[in-house]
């Protein structure tokens, strides 16, 4: 049997497509190919062929029309017999895999029409009615695809009215890729690991940091890139030790020298109802957690007791909250022993890799 991935967007490494659903399926004995626009080549790499494309178009509406049919033509020659793709825009150009009468899979990775709703490079008075027009037309094509992957419960409520054929996969960690609790070689250290934006706290987070007596480890990429330039102005960032863009290894260093993980996201309806990975990484680290103070982050914090929830908007609040949290070791070392646990009985990359596993046996038949 073999299976073709396709993004038109994501890199070739990304946690979810390549290292969780690529090499699962890899691993399981499907003949694995990627097929992704990067412009990096093409590789085999734990057993999964990755084929590239070419570089993608940075523009928006040419990466949709021109990279979007370069990539389904790439995949069409590689005549799989289960095509999964992981982006919005391919939805366009789904036909190509319709017409050689493929079985297709829509990995659905966040909600596309509340996102629209948010994005800063769409006119205020037009974003209301772009995201119902998008609701519209993936409604449509979602209904006539072999099968719909949700990696969200909200996402898949409202997709189950849409394809009867749809599963939830949440995006939970791979356990392996964590250290185990070593709190001793821990120190006076927080840290955040994903993209860095404003609507993700950054600055916020930033400005706290000058008043606690802690070092803020920052890795990822800035977004939009001029952001580095105004934070790194404030005078918490003398406190900043910056990575950049790192490594699956260099992340699990940075979360092993850390006491405290931060997912401090503003509250845009995007990230009320969605599941944050950085949070149940965090836990699979043993890393207590400072949350925003949503009522999802709440539930799950509460729940495995392995971490606090503060107003993400109020920099007083936040550098309080840390300094509490790094002032008492032993309620830091449950909270890591605490999240560790549930990340062991609950939130890992295993239990989700059955579901994903089952869907592809129940299309084969």
């Amino acid at each position: 049997m073999k299976v073709c991935h396709i993004t038109s967007v994501h890199p070739r490494y990304d946690s979810r497509i390549f290292y969780k659903e690529c090499v699962s399926l890899s691993k399981a004995g499907y003949e694995t190919y990627l097929v992704v626009a990067d412009g990096k080549g093409d590789e085999e790499k734990n057993n999964v062929k990755i084929i590239d494309i070419g570089l993608r178009e940075t523009n928006r509406l040419k990466r949709s029309s021109v990279t979007g049919k370069k990539i389904m033509k790439k995949a069409v020659e590689i005549d799989a017999d289960i095509y999964h793709f992981h982006d919005p825009e391919l939805l366009l150009h789904v036909n190509l895999l319709h017409k050689k009468g493929k079985k297709i899979i829509f990995d659905v990775h966040e909600d596309v029409p509340k996102q629209l709703l948010t994005k800063g490079y769409l006119n205020p008075k037009f974003s209301n009615l772009i995201s119902k027009f998008y609701a519209g037309f993936e409604k449509k094509k979602s209904a006539k695809l072999s099968a719909i992957v949700c990696a969200e419960p909200e996402i898949a409520k409202r997709f189950k009215t849409i394809n009867k054929n749809t599963v939830e996969v949440r995006n939970y960690p791979i356990l392996g890729e964590f250290p185990q609790i070593n709190w001793e070689k821990r120190q006076n250290n927080v840290c955040y690991v994903g993209g860095i934006s404003g609507i993700r706290g950054i600055k916020e987070i930033v400005k706290a940091i000058e008043n606690v007596d802690a070092k803020l480890l920052l890795a990822g990429n800035f977004s939009p890139e001029t952001l580095k330039d105004e934070v790194s102005t404030y005078e918490g960032w003398s406190k900043v030790e910056f990575y950049g863009f790192v490594g699956r290894k260099e992340i699990a260093e940075i979360l092993s020298k850390s006491k405290i993980g931060l997912v401090l996201l503003h509250p845009i309806p995007k990230y009320l109802e969605a599941y944050p990975v950085k949070m149940f990484e965090y836990m699979a680290a043993g890393l207590p957690i400072l949350a925003s103070d949503f009522d999802l982050y709440k539930e799950i914090l509460d729940d495995a007791k392995c971490g606090i929830t503060v107003n993400p908007l109020d920099v007083d609040e936040i550098a309080e909250a840390m300094t509490k949290m790094l002032n008492d070791d032993e309620m830091l070392k449950q909270m890591s022993i605490n999240g560790q646990n549930a990340a062991k009985e609950k939130y890992n990359w295993g239990t989700e890799e059955k579901k994903l596993l089952e869907l592809y046996q129940k299309l084969q038949k």
